[in-house]
């Protein structure tokens, strides 16, 4: 029985209420009756966080792109340069280490997306030494030091093993091939790289070119107790499963002076006047499920980290001024007596002979390193470690270290390049393309222009006229 207190709905709500048919073509085809509306609030939600998220990803990632660009403009007049066929292209050095708390992945990933992209726009090349422990960039760079003082006459005991570069030196010389005329220069990634290379400096220039003799361990003799058969075949078997596992990798080579006989050594003949450039990379590494917030934040601004990386690296490649590490515009006097400069690794401090800006380069990173690091060896508390002692300084090498740095003109060269106002030295900009066009080219089948002009026109081969 239908209740008769109810009032009949209006024929105009019934309309509204009713779902709006469907298109019969869309019909026929099987495709579902889409009814267009807004989303829900969690929907809206999600979308905003998401497209928000997505938004400053893509923002981000076109404005580091364009600020690598721009560097690479700045140097790639030099990859037009020619040489003559007796030299070779001039190198760098890549001094990359694994970051304390991770593996040796990270600083080549880092190099290979912030530094590289320079030196192959400037067609330079570059020679990288890894190091995956702490301490294995301080006992490789001091070996290359004392390789060079033995090559340059000084007496030594250490008979060298050739390797393949040797021989690759070695032909050179024999065809006449030079290496090109011009400054050299060294990269160092990050914060405990850079106190490795410093350290490794002073213990090739300053520490013996022989090896320290390690003293003999003591022989305790021991008791001869009868064994039983068993035992005896149980230690044999024991012996041959230890044959057969993996050489277990050993440390890092002890070093060859301790900094606290910096003082006490004498340059030697082969020491330069001026030592190459050395120039530190900023390095951001971060690790911990707590420090995400910030992690997400520099996920999202690597722009910054890419001008930043790309500026010092543009001035090496550059090599057109370089400024030494001293707070003041003079150099400490290189010939005085040695005195340890041991300032602490805070902030600067003020403006004296013995102070060097390098003390405190990258010093912010130290920071961001895992706690383990910090903690103090309990097994051997006088073992020297690189990472968290601090740097520890002979005026003699330190006055004479120095770094690239861009010129004025050469920075607002880049800002104009940034701008669109310049280009390429000697090179016009070519034309802009569409979006469309650039993805037609990546993904389809079109062809960029500026490379079709580059290929050879070959003319009609099988004709008589070839």
């Amino acid at each position: 029985m239908v209740d008769s207190s109810k009032p009949a709905p209006a024929a105009g709500e019934a309309a509204k209420s009713a779902p709006k048919p469907q298109n019969p073509a869309m019909k026929m085809m099987g495709m579902p009756n889409f009814r267009f509306k807004l989303p829900s609030r969690n929907w809206m939600i999600f979308l905003t966080v998401a497209g928000s998220f997505t938004a400053a990803i893509v923002y981000d990632r076109r404005e580091k792109r364009r600020a690598q660009q721009k560097w690479c403009d700045l140097v790639a007049h030099l990859s037009r340069e020619t040489l003559p066929v007796e030299e070779t292209r001039r190198k760098l050095t890549v001094f990359l280490a694994a970051p304390p708390g991770d593996g040796l992945r990270n600083a080549r990933d880092h190099f290979k997306e912030y530094v590289k992209p320079i030196l192959v726009a400037a067609a330079l090349d570059y020679n990288v030494v890894e190091g995956r422990r702490e301490g294995d960039i301080r006992a490789a760079f001091a070996e290359q030091i004392r390789k060079q003082r033995r090559r340059a006459g000084e007496a030594s005991t250490v008979v060298e093993d050739s390797t393949t570069q040797d021989v690759i030196e070695q032909a050179r010389q024999a065809i006449g091939v030079r290496d090109e005329p011009g400054p050299k220069g060294d990269l160092i990634l990050g914060r405990h790289t850079w106190k490795e290379y410093i350290r490794g400096l002073h213990e090739g220039w300053l520490g013996p070119l022989d090896p320290l003799p390690q003293p003999a361990p003591e022989e305790v003799p021991a008791v001869e107790v009868p064994e039983t058969p068993e035992q005896a075949e149980k230690k044999e078997e024991e012996k041959r499963e230890e044959e057969k596992k993996p050489a277990k990798p050993t440390g890092p080579k002890p070093a060859y002076i301790a900094p606290i006989d910096y003082p006490s050594q004498n340059l030697p003949p082969s020491f330069p006047q001026t030592l190459d450039s050395a120039t530190p990379i900023n390095f951001p590494h971060l690790l911990g499920f707590l420090n995400t917030p910030i992690r997400i934040y520099r996920y999202l601004n690597q722009r910054y980290v890419a001008d930043s990386i790309g500026q010092d690296v543009a001035a090496v490649v550059l090599a057109s001024h370089t400024q030494p590490y001293t707070d003041d515009s003079s150099v400490a006097d290189a010939d005085a007596s040695p005195t340890l400069s041991t300032p602490s690794d805070s902030a600067k401090t003020t403006a004296s002979p013995n102070t060097y800006t390098f003390q405190s380069e990258l010093q912010h990173e130290e920071a961001d390193w895992h706690k383990s690091v910090h903690k103090k060896d309990e097994v051997n508390p006088d073992r020297e470690r690189e990472w968290t002692d601090a740097m520890v300084l002979d005026p003699r090498i330190a006055g004479r270290l120095q770094r690239y740095v861009l010129l004025a003109e050469e920075q607002s060269r880049a800002q104009r390049i940034d701008a669109g106002e310049e280009y390429i030295i000697g090179e016009e900009r070519p034309p802009r393309m569409s979006v469309f066009q650039k993805a037609w080219i990546k993904y389809g089948y079109g062809e960029d222009p500026e490379v079709a002009k580059k290929k050879p026109i070959y003319g009609n081969i099988d004709g008589e006229d070839a």
